[in-house]
């Protein structure tokens, strides 16, 4: 085996792992949603750059709001699962450079003082995130549904703000009762792999 990671954690973090459509009723504490981040706040963006942000959509009240945004096959999923996040792209991510790139603080103004550009680097760089958030959460022992089936213009306006690009939302928690689909072709290595 060519793998370092025991085929346990192999299996629990990519081959039995799942997209998620049916959860228990078991909550998702405060704390494990730490430990979550706690472990892949560590995975490599550019210029160490921390675009992503996560809104933790727990009230009733708020749970109500966002399911009237979701596409009409992610409504039902969404109202009961556990814990849902908001996944979303902080654009305005270049003011916390100096913090997070102490070695070169001059990054912010030299690569980033336009918007377009940090647009499109808060967009790549979140959406690494947001995959080692979801390996996170396998991590934790937990399933995670992440979804794009929804209303984006609607998200933004009901629960972010204008620097701020949602990008998915991801429900989380055990799975429950028939939660898996069955599992989709996947591409080859000869179909996805070209050396030169």
């Amino acid at each position: 085996m060519s793998l370092v990671l025991d085929a346990a954690a192999q299996d629990l973090l990519f081959r039995e792992a799942r997209t998620a459509n049916t959860f228990s009723d078991e909550p998702v504490t405060e704390e494990q949603v730490q430990a979550i981040y706690d472990l892949v706040k560590f995975g490599p963006t550019a210029f160490n750059q921390t675009p992503l942000r996560i809104t933790l959509v727990r009230s009733p009240e708020a749970r109500e709001r966002l399911v009237k945004h979701m596409a009409q096959g992610n409504q039902a999923k969404t109202s009961t699962a556990p814990l849902v996040a908001i996944l979303s792209a902080d654009n305005e991510f270049h003011e916390e450079l100096p913090q997070l790139l102490p070695h070169f603080p001059q990054a912010k103004d030299a690569f980033f003082s336009e918007r377009p550009v940090r647009e499109q680097s808060a967009l790549v760089n979140s959406a690494l995130q947001a995959a080692y958030f979801i390996i996170g959460v396998r991590a934790a022992g937990l399933a995670a549904g992440p979804m794009t089936g929804l209303d984006f213009a609607g998200v933004q306006k009901e629960f972010l703000d204008g620097d701020h690009t949602p990008l998915m939302v991801i429900n989380i928690g055990k799975p429950g009762d028939d939660a898996w689909f069955p599992r989709s072709p996947r591409l080859e290595f000869d179909q996805v792999i070209t050396t030169v």
